[in-house]
């Protein structure tokens, strides 16, 4: 983007969220990175004085009303929908509680946010909003369908509000990691064990494994990175943004050949 912006973005405490938080202020913009949890704050705000970055950090919790709010008071030119959970396991025997939390986060307390944003935006006649969506929202893997389903949401209204937003000068887009090293898809999966019973679940925790599996390699996060500076910093780009390239394929391929699949 041409000149400074001031770039508001949520969960950023931890992972990719923290990481482009960093790397946009050290390209010279403002960033108000917001953090899920107050033990999140000093941390980033320590690092950011350290390394005098313009960064202000404070507590948003993206399921709390009163947090969401805050949002209202900045003026703001690009805002980054990046706070999510996920949780893995069986669609058919998951507790539906658990879905609907991992919907309440990723997908409607996530578009309140959003239209905040947006009615500030329309009312510059400017403003891009980013999701941060996923690979999981182009593709199903068996056994992470709860977070797939959510995803597959936040491509839809990502999708909509590009063409609603258009006219009013508003840009919108995803970015779409592939499977990297953060400790939120180990995370992921490892939430299934609060309520999963090997001896009471139909579902065997061998098939799950081999779920599991297929998101064995995980790349290194500080590419995916540098893909998100570059891209919520950049004028124009691509609606959808794939990383990495490896990641893009998987997802075409697995699209092309869901014309042919039958039951």
């Amino acid at each position: 983007m041409l000149g400074k912006k001031t770039i508001f973005i949520t969960g950023a405490g931890s992972g990719l969220g923290k990481g482009a938080a960093i790397g946009l202020a050290q390209k010279g913009h403002k960033v108000i990175a917001t953090v899920e949890t107050i033990s999140q704050v000093p941390p980033l705000q320590d690092y950011a004085k350290e390394q005098g970055l313009n960064i202000e950090v404070f507590k948003l919790d993206v399921n709390n009303p009163l947090d969401r709010a805050q949002l209202e008071k900045y003026d703001i030119d690009v805002f980054v929908a990046n706070a999510a959970i996920g949780q893995g396991g069986p669609l058919a025997e998951l507790p539906v509680e658990n879905l609907r939390q991992i919907f309440d986060t990723n997908v409607f307390n996530s578009l309140e946010l959003v239209q905040i944003a947006a009615r500030q935006f329309v009312a510059k006649k400017k403003g891009k909003i980013i999701f941060i969506s996923s690979i999981a929202g182009l593709s199903v893997t068996p056994y992470l369908g709860p977070y797939c389903a959510s995803k597959h949401a936040v491509e839809a209204i990502a999708q909509a509000l590009k063409d609603e937003l258009a006219e009013f000068g508003v840009q919108v887009a995803t970015i779409n990691p592939g499977p990297f090293k953060t400790g939120f898809n180990d995370m992921m999966f490892a939430e299934k064990e609060k309520w999963y019973d090997e001896k009471t679940n139909f579902t065997k925790r061998s098939d799950m494994m081999k779920g599991e599996k297929m998101l064995a390699q995980q790349f290194d996060p500080q590419d995916m990175i540098d893909k998100m500076v570059e891209i919520i910093d950049a004028k124009h780009h691509a609606f959808r943004n794939v990383y990495p390239e490896a990641s893009e394929q998987q997802v075409k391929e697995y699209q092309a050949k869901l014309w042919e699949e039958q039951v």
